[in-house]
């Protein structure tokens, strides 16, 4: 199993959401922060600032419909990513101007810089892959999705 699939697999359930219904970018931050300040134990404030101020220095959108919002969190112990399929696409800034409905969150500790480069480059890997979007555009549930991430050896 890949570093991408470990981070979901923790606890898939909690880690992948496969109906938000995000309407806009800070909304869908804002849900992704609540649900991580859950899990991490860390206040939704401080992630969400976190992820606002690494956009605020560019798009985290990929093109293709995906987008990898992505910060470093003071206080944070280990990575953390979260995988979010949207109910109806929305704008991301793209490259490409095309709305986005995959969304891989990651979210570091403030030190971290090897591991954080080396998670973004698989993800950026895996998600150029027109099956493999494809194919999570199309799991069913997130013993799915893990799965598919796992299955990612790009």
């Amino acid at each position: 199993m890949n570093a991408i699939a470990r981070l979901l697999s923790q606890d898939a359930q909690n880690s992948v959401s496969l109906t938000s219904q995000a309407v806009t970018k800070e909304v869908l931050f804002q849900i992704a922060a609540d649900a991580f300040g859950g899990r991490l134990g860390l206040s939704s404030a401080q992630i969400r600032d976190a992820l606002l101020l690494r956009e605020q220095l560019g798009s985290t959108g990929l093109g293709q419909g995906v987008g990898i919002p992505h910060g470093r969190l003071k206080g944070l112990k280990q990575v953390a990513g979260m995988f979010f399929r949207l109910a109806k696409p929305i704008p991301f800034d793209a490259p490409d101007n095309r709305p986005v409905d995959l969304v891989f969150f990651l979210l570091v500790p403030e030190q971290s810089t090897e591991e954080h480069l080396q998670l973004l480059s698989e993800l950026a890997q895996g998600f150029s892959d027109p099956a493999f979007r494809d194919d999570l555009r199309n799991a069913a549930d997130a013993s799915a999705i893990v799965q598919i991430f796992s299955d990612n050896n790009r």
